[in-house]
């Protein structure tokens, strides 16, 4: 099966100007797609270059898509955020301590309006393609890297989750885990999205959205912790086109790059969606580059509809630049030429 959409991510754009020659290289790397990763500063204090910005990469013949990335710490990334600084009251809350912790609560109203507005002026005010949702989650409370849970521990157990928690079981919400928690914690998690899907869908049908969910296995991020780990209630969400999982860590066996991969694309299937596998392109990289070749590759040679790469240029000039980022981008560019071409 062909590979029909290769993309790449990119940040910290300041103008149309500046970021035209990136996207001339995107193109030049056999990038199909930019995912356009746009934090709450940018829309804060530099919203109008945004449609300037996604007209530019469409001239390159690059489609756009919208990533909120780091937003309220509820989709990934490395982005600080402004509404934890100004929302000191809508924070994700641990179980075990009450702690308070540096993630918003994706559950409360306060924050579904800001995520709201945030992704309907976006659409508004520029041409982009589609939404990319990146990375959601829950907040892991015991392990600052938020990848592997150490404890019983879990988000989120503040006042207006217990709230709603309470309305809906009729009793007060635990503080450890059973299966009401579980299910309360994964309708709330898609209710935050599939809701701002579908008023991105009213505004303009075409936007195409990407939903892109934890790789989970085992404890490699933390099945059910996370809140978006039953596969089929992403799957089956009408107002998700695209069916993405998340990078896998050069470290990996074959055989994870390889389940994670089948997994994926069933899935996407099973709701005949397109599927979607990434490639880490930034901070780790692999003893031999060989293995870049390899897991696109497999990717393509499993039916994987699209592969991503994080992120442009491997993160060069960054605190999470690979070691040899510009040769890791341009073997990235290399196999996204070569499966675009089958």
């Amino acid at each position: 099966m062909a590979v029909t959409q290769t993309s790449i991510s990119y940040y910290g754009f300041q103008s149309a100007k500046q970021s035209a020659p990136d996207f001339k290289e995107m193109v030049d790397h056999g990038c199909t797609t930019v995912i356009l990763a746009v934090t709450e500063f940018d829309f804060d204090f530099r919203r109008c270059v945004i449609p300037e910005v996604v007209d530019e990469a469409h001239r390159q013949g690059l489609r756009v898509l919208i990533d909120p990335w780091g937003i309220g710490k509820f989709f990934g990334g490395e982005q600080v955020s402004l509404f934890l600084q100004n929302n000191v009251n809508h924070r994700q809350v641990s179980a075990m301590t009450g702690e308070a912790l540096p993630a918003a609560c994706f559950t409360s109203q306060a924050f579904r309006n800001y995520f709201n507005n945030m992704c309907l002026t976006i659409a508004r005010e520029c041409d982009a393609d589609g939404f990319f949702w990146d990375e959601p989650h829950y907040r892991l409370p015991m392990h600052t890297s938020s990848f592997m849970q150490l404890a019983e521990d879990w988000s989120c157990r503040c006042p207006e989750c217990m709230k709603k928690f309470e309305a809906r079981y009729g009793y007060e919400m635990p503080r450890f885990m059973n299966e009401d928690i579980a299910a309360f914690r994964r309708e709330e998690a898609l209710f935050t999205l599939a809701d701002c899907s579908r008023q991105l869908k009213e505004l303009k049908p075409e936007l195409e959205i990407t939903c892109c969910i934890h790789a989970t296995l085992h404890d490699y991020y933390n099945i059910g912790y996370r809140g978006y780990d039953d596969w089929d209630l992403v799957g089956a969400c009408p107002y998700f086109d695209v069916f993405s999982t998340t990078i896998i860590g050069w470290d990996q066996p074959k055989k994870f790059f390889v389940d994670i991969t089948e997994r994926t694309i069933k899935m996407a299937k099973k709701y005949n969606k397109p599927s979607e596998r990434w490639i880490m392109g930034y901070y780790k990289e692999p003893e031999d580059f060989a293995k870049v070749d390899e897991v696109a590759q497999l990717y393509a040679d499993l039916g994987a509809d699209r592969l991503a790469a994080w992120t442009f240029r491997g993160g060069v000039n960054t605190m999470v630049a690979a070691p040899h980022a510009i040769e890791l981008w341009d073997r990235i560019g290399e196999n996204y030429k070569r499966l675009l071409k089958k």
